[in-house]
């Protein structure tokens, strides 16, 4: 005969929406984090360029561009980090705790007036803070599940609904903090969410998650502890010493740093896989899995290049390209980056419901992704028009803008909550963490390739830029489709 606690455990939860009352937890933190992250994000590019007059930092468009895309790639690459302390040392839950306190700083050095030196200060601090709390909040996500669950892709899209209700509200909000005060009130209200997301997440974790991602899935003995500290002291000093040798020779400079994380950020998810892959601890079944995640991981890089440009090379066209005047109504140009959360949050329930409904009928993973390349090629294809029927100069329709970033939507809802659900059924089990940070990877390298497309956007034609990202997409798109039946047989029994 079953004991209660044998029944309680057979009998999935269903506390928060028909899910685990777990999901109550995660989705809020994620909630005040993407707040807090997309609130900064909003202005922090008009905030680098705009004159001193201003209040801005009087950095030129072009590069503040490259260092928005680069600080946009270092914070997913931060996740490898992230991934691995709570592995190996502290668990999913301190991680992502200790990350919401490094935010919470990094966005008050934002608020404080300290010119391009605090900038760089609290880009340290939200790199950090973001890789330590952001890949380990969705994997605590998968970890609430039990293995087999059908609601598995259905509560990640509701998890992904909470994420851009957070980042929905927060450029209307520090926008117009900003618009009627200035940027360092705006970058304070990303402070205070990040804070109330803190206090939320310690209030309600015990009761919420039990024993999800309490403890680290492989932690480190003793041995290795001691190798630990050695490497990082080693790595420290030879990285000091490389810094003023490069400092003497007169190295250091923005662009030069540009290009240097540029490289790192295709570097760091290849030599992830290629460690994973090759370790003893990945089982025969599990590296099928990770053989299968190649195309999909590649067709992630190229759905977040486009996806991305929204709050950069997008941002920039809705300030300087698009006429903000409806009537006598004028439109913040950061209110702009609301559209993709605004959408994802109308559209991301039906997607839900539709994968439910479908069940097993519902389309293969590697379909799934294929089409979210042909939308974001579609969103970058359809910026063609404004710019011949504008001729590249008089300003357009605001609407052009929210059509490009509705399309995206679309595709974002067929690769990201997806993707999340499969990273977490495709990762090898002693690197459950890690390969979650290996999924954000796809946004590090898109980024860092993205620091380099700004430098091209002012030398070329709008309908050569957008014709040839979008046209990209379009071909990756097909070759996917044709890629699809190998991918699903390397799966395996994954669906």
């Amino acid at each position: 005969m079953e004991t209660k606690e044998q029944i309680a455990k057979s009998v999935p939860q269903r506390g928060f929406f028909g899910h685990p009352k777990g999901l109550f937890t995660l989705f809020f933190t994620e909630f005040w984090e993407r707040f807090s992250y997309y609130g900064m994000r909003a202005i922090l590019l008009y905030f680098m360029y705009d004159t001193v007059a201003n209040g801005g930092l009087g950095i030129d468009k072009t590069t503040a561009t490259s260092i928005m895309s680069i600080y946009g790639s270092l914070v997913y690459m931060s996740g490898i980090i992230g991934g691995w302390v709570a592995d190996r040392i502290l668990g999913s839950r301190r991680t992502i705790f200790w990350g919401g306190v490094l935010i919470m700083l990094g966005h008050i050095c934002l608020a404080l007036p300290g010119g391009i030196t605090l900038l760089f200060i609290s880009m340290v601090f939200i790199i950090l803070g973001t890789g330590l709390l952001k890949p380990n909040v969705s994997s605590v996500v998968g970890d609430i599940y039990e293995p087999g669950d059908n609601r598995r892709d259905a509560g990640f899209s509701i998890f992904y609904m909470g994420i851009n209700l957070g980042s929905f509200l927060a450029p209307l909000v520090v926008g117009a903090v900003q618009k009627n005060y200035n940027y360092h009130a705006g970058f304070s209200i990303a402070a205070i969410g990040m804070f109330l997301g803190l206090v939320m997440y310690k209030i309600t974790e015990k009761k919420n998650l039990g024993m999800a991602g309490a403890k680290p899935t492989n932690p480190l003995n003793e041995e290795e502890r001691a190798k630990l500290i050695k490497n990082s002291i080693v790595v420290l000093v030879v990285a000091a010493i490389l810094l003023a040798i490069a400092g003497f020779f007169g190295w250091i400079s923005i662009s030069n740093a540009v290009n240097f994380f540029t490289v790192v950020g295709l570097l760091a998810p290849i030599t992830v896989f290629i460690w994973m892959f090759t370790s003893k601890k990945t089982k025969a079944e599990e590296k099928s899995h990770l053989l299968a995640y190649i195309p999909l991981f590649i067709t992630g890089v190229m759905f977040w290049i486009i996806q991305e440009q929204g709050s950069t090379i997008l941002a920039r066209y809705a300030e300087g390209r698009t006429d903000l005047t409806i009537g006598s109504f004028e439109i913040a140009p950061a209110w702009f980056q609301s559209l993709n959360p605004l959408f994802i949050i109308i559209f991301a329930p039906i997607f839900a419901a539709l994968w439910v409904k479908l069940g097993k009928r519902q389309p293969s993973t590697p379909i799934k992704f294929s089409f979210s390349l042909f939308f974001a090629g579609a969103s970058f294809l359809i910026m063609i028009i404004p710019a011949v029927l504008s001729d590249g100069q008089t300003l357009v329709s605001p609407f052009w803008l929210v059509a490009s970033f509705l399309l995206v939507v679309f595709g974002e809802l067929l690769m990201s909550p997806v993707g999340l659900s499969a990273t977490t059924k495709l990762a090898p089990e002693a690197f459950a963490a890690q390969t979650m940070a290996l999924w954000f990877l796809t946004s590090t390298a898109a980024q860092a390739l993205n620091a380099q497309f700004a430098k091209v956007f002012d030398k070329v034609s709008e309908v050569q830029y957008f014709g040839f990202l979008g046209g990209a997409a379009i071909v990756l798109f097909l070759i996917m489709l044709m890629l699809s039946p190998w991918i699903s047989r390397k799966m395996g029994s994954i669906k």
